[in-house]
């Protein structure tokens, strides 16, 4: 299992002991998310559990990008009736991702 070794903003050191592909699921491929990408944001369906800092360490880790700023929504999983009563479909967690520099190619797959 690898980890990520960065500082927090008061110069401690962290250490995450998460891979960081366990953190960054899978990019979202949507209209509105094709036009975050035009100013340099990018969305991703993370972890739930997952924090910002954690998110910020795995997308430069993953992509060798640096990342100036992680927002984050968390969607509540629609309550849908079914045959058997009633069903829900899974909480997540999305991630838009503001980069400083570099650009990510969410099409081509990465090591």
């Amino acid at each position: 299992m690898t980890g990520i070794n960065a500082t927090d903003q008061s110069g401690r050191s962290l250490q995450v002991n998460k891979d960081p592909r366990d953190i960054i699921l899978k990019p979202v491929v949507s209209e509105k998310s094709y036009g975050l990408i035009d100013e340099g944001k990018y969305t991703f369906l993370v972890d739930p559990r997952a924090s910002k800092t954690e998110i910020k360490l795995a997308i430069e880790k993953i992509f060798g990008v640096k990342v100036a700023s992680v927002n984050t929504i968390n969607r509540v999983g629609k309550t849908r009736r079914t045959r058997f009563g009633t069903g829900k479909r899974k909480d997540t967690k999305r991630a838009i991702v503001s980069l400083k520099s570099g650009t990510i190619d969410i099409f081509t797959a990465v090591g």
